[in-house]
């Protein structure tokens, strides 16, 4: 099969791919705020709760997750689900485990402020909810940057994981292909769109680390 071929063939994955990646975020980067909100909680089961869902998320496998939330309704509840599900599966497993990482980064963060910057919002008559959103995130966003950056270059190489549950993925695709042609091209393809697509990402993240650099 020639090159144009395959490349035309792999764009729905492409834009699947695309999709799974940008939703992830989306969903995944508030949610795992909010739990390390609950991680750094002063109520002690709230705390708790936090910490095994972090524990369960970071400790078992993502292809483990993406099974279970797919076929955990129809065997767990006996709920007959539609095929629009299976996206939504994908988008569930996906925000949920990468919330879990995106919480111990923001934590790291939020606990590297000095406590001072709490005392002399105080002083200036800031109620909590303001000192946290408009002084300390600010400098929270800038400390975890880098490792965001990471994780979220980990999530473009992860959304080939979503063949688990049969979702035409770019790699899903590609191996369709590859398999139909008994050639690698199509694998050869999709290797080099995760590679752009992490730099261009990494191109992306670089720019908000230096627009927020202190030393620039």
């Amino acid at each position: 099969m020639i090159l144009s071929t395959v490349i035309s063939q792999l764009c729905e994955g492409m834009v699947t791919s695309i999709e799974i990646f940008l939703l992830t975020l989306l969903f995944s980067i508030p949610l795992g705020l909010l739990i390390a909100g609950g991680r750094m909680s002063s109520f002690k089961p709230l705390q708790w709760l936090m910490k095994v869902y972090i524990s369960i998320m970071r400790g078992t496998p993502l292809m483990l997750q993406l099974i279970v939330v797919f076929f955990g309704p129809y065997y767990i509840f006996g709920m007959t689900l539609s095929p629009d599900y299976r996206m939504i599966a994908v988008i569930i497993a996906f925000s949920i485990n990468y919330a879990a990482y995106f919480a111990e980064i923001f934590r790291g963060g939020i606990e590297s402020i000095p406590r001072g910057q709490y005392e002399a919002a105080q002083v200036l008559g800031y109620n909590k909810l303001e000192t946290f959103f408009i002084i300390i995130l600010p400098q929270v966003i800038k400390v975890v940057l880098p490792s965001i950056t990471n994780e979220v270059i980990t999530l473009v190489k992860d959304t080939s994981l979503s063949f688990v549950i049969a979702i035409p993925e770019m790699f899903t695709v590609a191996k369709q292909i590859a398999a139909a042609d008994a050639s690698i091209s199509a694998l050869l393809v999709a290797g080099v769109f995760y590679y752009v697509f992490n730099v261009i990402v990494a191109f992306i993240m670089e720019r908000f680390e230096n627009k927020l650099s202190y030393y620039d």
